[in-house]
């Protein structure tokens, strides 16, 4: 007798998804990554945007793929040297996690990775809409122990700095910009020396000489910003001149006049440039080749909010630094 068949039918398992790899640039692309200066590193805030396809990844991916996949084949287009985690700001990440992403890269690649906003919100910033005190708010052992020795222990000579990004807080709430400053100074002086720390500020009031003498103290680096809620980027330059800066790092945030929230309602999926902010690429590219020409690294990170499209914007200031330096080097032959 014929053997009964069973309720369901073989099952074929699912083809494992393709392999995200990088999307093959233009010729000329690799050209300008060959004529920056080496101690230029150019990156993006994050790598899992499935709009990028064409551009740094050769085929269609969702967010999640992306997100577990998708780092070496960003780290494989040549203008890409660098990646700021920003999941980290969130939630603190295991030192295995970050060393899978040390090993998905090459090794003169850096991260800039952002810590845990526990450390950095006077409120905390898991109460559920309940305005607590946050009893971490500036513990340098919590610093230490939640994001500066996982940092260390799985990214090792490829991590590059470590944001402390504080966001918008009223001045009243620390009694004072002079207040926040002595407690910013006594937390940056009690964490480990050796790895680069830098500060982003989201609060204009804290731009103030004293904080730039704290930074100074403590050997930290302001973190510059471009984002509506700070000071503009010429104040933050006039105030902390990059040339002086142990290392520049720049974060090129947010467009003028949008939130994030309609930022990404404008330019999603993030596959072109929608506003351009010239301003703001040419100020940063001056402030590079300020930093460049004294043998210093340059770290800059933009965001698909600033114009439309990351890796884009990344790509135009690319350009604009190569022929700004081209222009110096022939000013300086003439000279001779």
């Amino acid at each position: 007798m014929d053997a009964q068949l069973g309720l369901f039918p073989d099952a074929v398992a699912p083809a494992p998804p393709a392999r995200v790899g990088p999307a093959r640039p233009d010729p000329r692309v690799f050209a300008l990554a060959d004529s920056l200066p080496p101690g230029l590193r150019l990156g993006t805030s994050s790598w899992s945007f499935p709009g990028w396809e064409g551009t740094v990844y050769d085929r269609a991916a969702s967010q999640a793929t992306l997100a577990r996949h998708g780092l070496s084949a960003y780290a494989s287009h040549p203008l890409l040297r660098t990646v700021c985690i920003d999941r980290t700001y969130y939630r603190p990440v295991p030192a295995a996690q970050l060393r899978t992403y040390a090993d998905s890269v090459p090794e003169d690649f850096r991260f800039v990775v952002k810590a845990d906003r526990a450390i950095t919100s006077p409120i905390d910033p898991e109460g559920y809409g309940v305005r607590t005190p946050n009893p971490r708010f500036l513990d340098a052992a919590h610093a230490v122990r939640e994001v500066i020795e996982p940092a260390l222990a799985g990214l090792g000579a490829k991590a590059g700095a470590i944001v402390f990004q504080f966001p918008p807080i009223p001045a009243s709430l620390l009694r004072g910009s002079a207040r926040f400053v002595e407690r910013l100074h006594r937390f940056l002086d009690a964490l480990p020396k050796g790895p680069r720390y830098a500060v982003e500020l989201r609060t204009r009031a804290f731009l103030t000489d004293a904080y730039a003498q704290a930074l100074e103290a403590t050997g930290a680096v302001h973190c510059y910003n471009v984002h509506p809620a700070m000071a503009s980027l010429e104040r933050q330059l006039g105030l902390l001149p990059p040339f002086y800066q142990p290392v520049l790092l720049v974060r090129w945030m947010l467009h003028a006049g949008l939130t994030y929230e309609s930022a990404r309602a404008r330019y999603e999926p993030f596959d072109r440039i929608v506003d351009d902010d010239a301003t703001s690429r040419d100020t940063i590219a001056v402030a590079a080749l300020d930093v460049l020409v004294a043998e210093r690294d340059v770290f800059i990170i933009a965001n698909n909010k600033a114009e439309g499209s990351a890796p884009l914007s990344v790509a135009n200031l690319a350009r604009r630094i190569a022929e700004w330096d081209r222009r110096e080097l022939a000013v300086a032959a003439h000279a001779q």
